[in-house]
């Protein structure tokens, strides 16, 4: 999914029939031996906080080429706090394009004191953040006042067609890492990290794309795979190109769920007192943005980006509804100007140039535009909210300045048990992705939650969930699995908000505040996967 952000993730044209075979591509990145990690102080304040050791991990640009050019990932380490050591935990948040560093922080928040018994492994993977070296194509990509989504003339759609071919261009700067960024080059360099830190096995926790990693990693390297979670599972049958348009429909059913909890909270926001006419306000107020933007910076396209947040998660539901009350009722457009702000950070596009390098790459998009313009506008007329913006967003790959590759089969029978976690309403990552998975991997166990809309919201302080995930990180035990094409236990999902100023008989969210914004912070930075 997109998110029109610099510092923020998933789509196909029967791409599961296009395999490379695992062990010709894992070969290659068995012929390097990487130098061990030379660690010393990070510089983050939460890593600093945490105890964490920093370094970085010298890899081939191509590892046809073990023996050429190098790049360097950055990575982070939190030691196990435990008496005994269950290995490393390899952490990624998604994207692609999300900045993982931060993550070794996680284990702290695993119940049961599970997490202590893992050394956590955050790493920003290559063209990512700290790495080097790091992708930017065009820092003002994302500007304020950009073109209307919807391209009801011809001359709207020439002018993103337009925009896209000029950052497409623009990226090609970043010269050949372009061609060494795809989705199994990063899990060639998962493998080089578990032998420069002298590890046999991984432990792996995948958020959203970050599962998409872990299946082609442990697809290709099974036998190094010792435990592994997927929270929020990529159906490896949709890359990358169809895996957007599932996403718009879901999206869509999202924010309609997120106008309804405004209409049962409108004694609070005086937005509506029925989802529908939330609904006829967003859109109204959207066409009013396209005509004058607030502030001058936020037209209907921003505006919809600042939304598409509450589509993701219930994590910062309220500030966006006070944005949306505190405009429509007092004008204030710079609340919205900092929403904004927040995921698309001025003058930064690396998380972007990262999302579109690797997704461009990954597989072949069609090329024909007349395809995407047939398959945008036919899912556009159900799902009006989002389609539009995630075909721009993904626009790029039209004249992406590097060639495509194919994806590699995923095949989980020879992996060890894994743990699945999906909110059945997920929209980033729709839940059949992980239904597929859990076929694919005949080992595993799914853990779902109906109705719940949170994307990757396992460590929310949801016990149901959690304790699972502890219970398996901590004995290798998963749920019994269930027969048939479903999910093996099911729990409750992230609860929804109560804002301040609801009834007293509303309850407040259990979710503990310093997970939540831990959680928030971390996978803000790895939309849209």
């Amino acid at each position: 999914m997109k998110k029109f952000v610099a510092a923020l993730a998933v789509a196909g044209i029967g791409v599961g029939t296009m395999a490379i075979a695992p062990s010709a591509t894992a070969a290659s990145a068995s012929d390097f031996d990487p130098k061990p990690i030379s660690w010393g102080a990070c510089t983050r304040p939460s890593l600093v906080k945490a105890g964490a050791e920093c370094g970085f991990l010298e890899v081939p640009l191509d590892y046809a080429k073990p023996d050429g050019e190098k790049i360097s990932v950055a990575v982070s380490r939190v030691k196990h706090k435990s008496a005994q050591s269950q290995g490393i935990m390899v952490v990624n948040p998604g994207g692609p394009g999300g900045s993982g560093l931060g993550l070794s922080t996680l284990g702290q928040y695993v119940p049961k004191g599970a997490g202590l018994e893992y050394d956590w492994i955050g790493f920003d993977p290559r063209g990512v953040g700290e790495s080097k070296p790091s992708l930017t194509c065009d820092g003002n990509y994302a500007s304020y006042n950009r073109p209307q989504y919807v391209p009801t003339t011809r001359a709207i759609e020439k002018t993103w067609l337009d925009k896209a071919k000029g950052y497409a261009k623009a990226c090609a700067k970043n010269g050949a890492i372009l061609d060494h960024i795809k989705t199994i080059d990063v899990a060639k360099d998962v493998d080089s990290l578990r032998k420069a830190l002298g590890e046999k096995q991984i432990n792996y926790y995948g958020f959203s794309y970050g599962t998409y990693l872990g299946q082609v990693y442990s697809s290709l390297y099974p036998q190094n795979v010792r435990r592994m979670v997927f929270d929020g599972t990529v159906d490896p049958r949709d890359v990358w190109y169809q895996a957007n348009l599932n996403q718009d429909i879901a999206f869509d059913k999202n924010i309609k769920t997120y106008f309804g909890w405004l209409a049962k909270y409108d004694d609070v926001y005086h937005l509506g007192k029925t989802a529908s006419a939330v609904e006829k306000l967003w859109y109204a107020e959207q066409k009013k943005l396209y005509d004058k933007p607030a502030g001058g910076v936020i037209g209907g396209s921003e505006w919809t980006d600042i939304f598409l947040q509450a589509g993701y998660y219930v994590f910062g539901w309220e500030d966006i509804a006070n944005a949306f009350s505190g405009w429509v009722h007092k004008g204030d457009w710079q609340t919205l100007k900092g929403l904004y702000d927040d995921s698309n950070p001025p003058g930064q596009d690396n998380g972007y140039a990262v999302y579109a390098a690797v997704q461009c790459t990954d597989v072949a998009w069609p090329q024909n535009w007349n395809r995407w313009k047939f398959d945008n506008w036919i899912t556009h007329f159900r799902a009006p909210f989002e389609t539009w913006g995630n075909a721009w967003f993904n626009a790029p790959c039209l004249n992406w300045p590097a060639k495509p590759g194919k994806p590699v089969e995923i095949d989980g029978r020879k992996v060890p048990g894994i743990l699945l976690v999906n909110e059945e309403n997920d929209a980033a990552t729709p839940y059949p992705g992980s239904l597929e998975v859990r076929k694919r991997y005949p080992n595993s166990s799914l853990i779902s939650a109906p109705g719940g809309t949170t994307h990757s919201g396992s460590l929310s302080g949801v016990s149901c969930v959690d304790d699972k995930i502890a219970d398996y990180l901590l004995t290798g035990k998963l749920p019994a699995r269930k027969p048939g094409n479903g999910s093996d236990v099911q729990c409750s999902p992230v609860p929804q908000p109560v804002p301040d100023g609801a009834s007293a008989t509303a309850k407040k969210s259990d979710v503990p505040s310093s997970v939540a914004e831990v959680k928030k912070e971390a996978l803000a930075q790895a939309l849209p996967f």
